[in-house]
């Protein structure tokens, strides 16, 4: 079974910029949103991928992903997925030995900025940059399938 760790952080700050080593704008849409798994659809860097997780248990879940054809993937993201779509752009920073990715959100979720980083264990060290704020792994606010539900604008709603 294939296993995600990661765990997750507010942005504070620009500081990151300057470190930045890729990025791609990505869009993802959710087929199924259900309490013990997710499947989604995401498209940028000229790919499509489909992505079935299932819950997260702390800052770690079973996560399957398959490559299918990039016409197919925006097809799905048009006619299958939840609207509106999650539409951000990530960026790859290099930092104390791994690459996090920050995710720059668009649209009904604009203002968010999120850093990830993928560990190969839960209890595995590593270097927290100064623009990695607040710890959200555990907030489920801020999973991707639920800013599809409650956007990150209409929080003070």
């Amino acid at each position: 079974m294939a296993i995600e760790i990661e765990r997750k952080f507010l942005v504070t700050g620009d500081g990151w910029r300057d470190q930045v080593i890729g990025q791609d704008r990505l869009k993802q849409g959710y087929l199924c949103n259900r309490e013990n798994a997710t499947v989604r659809v995401r498209v940028g860097g000229g790919r499509a991928l489909l992505n079935i997780k299932s819950a997260t248990t702390g800052i770690r879940r079973a996560e399957y992903e398959y490559e299918i054809p990039l016409q197919e993937g925006e097809e799905l993201l048009r006619t299958m997925a939840r609207q509106p779509v999650i539409d951000k752009t990530r960026y790859r920073v290099r930092h104390g030995g791994h690459v996090w990715e920050l995710d720059v959100f668009e649209g009904a979720n604009r203002g968010l900025v999120i850093a990830e980083v993928e560990l190969a264990s839960e209890d595995e060290p590593f270097e927290r940059p100064e623009w990695a704020g607040e710890e959200v792994s555990g907030d489920p606010r801020y999973y991707n399938a639920s800013l599809i539900e409650h956007p990150y604008r209409e929080w003070s709603q």
